[in-house]
């Protein structure tokens, strides 16, 4: 393979030898030390292959032998550079690629952090760019070892680091001690609660685990009404009240009651009808400048916009000022057309069944359904009501705080 690619940097050539002694060519041509390979028979001569250099000395060879050569192909760089010599954009946009693919190769375009949970890429990304590294930096400005020794001092839960540099990257793998990731800490609420309803109905169901309730199965209540006290009573052995506790009310409750439910729609909507025209503009934003190709005017009086835009990165993190932009406009005109009765109904009812889902995933439960569907004056509606068994254990206010006075009686003699 490695003899292959300096032939081909040094060209060669695949030539044909005849004449009164082709032998008598070849043995010379080793003995002065011309390299030849794919040596093969033609006819009554030979076809082989031979650096340029080689083929330089052959004359005086040619002429002692009596024998003819004729090049049959020529390959490697010095005969491309010839046949294209006069093609000078062309080698100069080359030699310009790869010089600016050897000055990209110096610096750092990518930033990879892996192993992180608790430290999200974003807050090592700002703390490493206060310390002067980021992207866009020159590789021969990275300096691992203090990467390491600079995350490890300033981030408690990571106990091991490694930076390496991989090409333009920078990989940086951390481990954290999940004994030190701090869990969110929930603060409950200790203030005394009570229990109160949400909308007027009757009772239905009710379990208390905490506090005192206040009714019971197949009570009426009002909305706001007490189900369910924060304060217990705390009595002595006549039954009379000597103090108070106070909790958070906890309560399983279920209130029946009615829920109105109305939704309307007109009977007639507005369709598009389009004239089968799109027009594209493509736009390549470099900062300020912008070269567009096509156009998206819109010289229309109603028509539908869109647009893409994707800005370029070199690696995952590092943005570059370069944009590249799809516009297109998509011109239509309108035109009224009413809703079969069918297609009315399914919308309402596709309506109503969305709304009745959103119930459930409540826990709530529907007992009753008395919704219809009415039109009139080019509106349809689905008007009704629904009882329902819904949760009333959320809904709650600060418990009333009440002191007991104790009264002393005092017996005769006493001072």
């Amino acid at each position: 393979m490695l003899i292959r690619l300096i032939r081909y940097l040094q060209g060669y050539m695949k030539i044909r030898v005849s004449g009164y002694s082709p032998e008598r060519f070849l043995n010379l041509c080793k003995h002065r030390r011309i390299s030849l390979w794919g040596l093969v028979p033609a006819n009554d001569a030979y076809e082989m292959y031979i650096s340029v250099s080689g083929f330089q000395k052959l004359t005086p060879i040619l002429k002692k032998t009596g024998t003819k050569v004729v090049i049959l192909k020529k390959s490697g760089i010095p005969f491309f550079l010839h046949r294209y010599r006069k093609r000078k954009i062309f080698f100069f946009g080359g030699f310009f690629c790869l010089l600016l693919i050897y000055v990209f190769s110096l610096f750092i375009w990518d930033i990879q952090i892996t192993g992180n949970y608790s430290q999200t890429d974003e807050m090592i990304l700002e703390y490493l760019k206060s310390q002067d590294v980021r992207h866009g930096m020159r590789r021969a400005d990275v300096d691992c070892p203090k990467i390491v020794r600079e995350l490890r001092a300033n981030f408690d839960d990571i106990i091991w680091v490694s930076a390496s540099l991989e090409g333009s990257r920078l990989k940086i793998q951390v481990k954290e001690n999940s004994d030190t990731i701090k869990e969110t800490q929930v603060t409950k609420d200790t203030t005394p609660k009570d229990i109160i309803a949400p909308c007027d109905g009757k009772v239905s169901s009710i379990v208390t685990r905490k506090g005192t309730p206040q009714v019971q199965t197949g009570d009426e209540v009002k909305k706001g009404d007490i189900l369910v006290l924060g304060r217990v009573d705390v009595l002595d052995d006549s039954k009379t009240v000597v103090d108070y506790q106070y909790q958070v009310a906890d309560a399983d409750i279920f209130l029946e009651t009615s829920i109105p439910y109305e939704n309307s729609i007109k009977n007639t909507y507005m369709e598009k009808e389009y004239y089968g025209i799109e027009r594209k503009e493509y736009r390549l934003r470099i900062g300020k400048w912008i070269l567009s190709f096509g156009s998206s005017k819109n010289d229309y009086d109603k028509a539908e916009i869109w647009c893409e835009k994707r800005q370029l990165k070199l690696g995952k993190h590092f943005e570059l000022p370069i944009y590249l932009e799809k516009n297109g406009i998509i011109p239509y005109q309108t035109k009224e057309m009413a809703y079969a009765d069918k297609e009315i109904q399914k919308i309402l009812s596709d309506d109503f069944s969305r709304f009745c889902m959103d119930l459930k995933k409540r826990g709530v439960q529907i007992l009753e359904n008395d919704v219809k569907i009415y039109k009139d004056n080019g509106v349809s509606c689905a008007k009704g009501t629904l009882i329902v068994n819904m949760p009333a254990s959320d809904e709650k206010q600060d418990t009333k705080i009440l002191t007991v006075e104790q009264k002393e009686n005092k017996t005769e003699g006493e001072p």
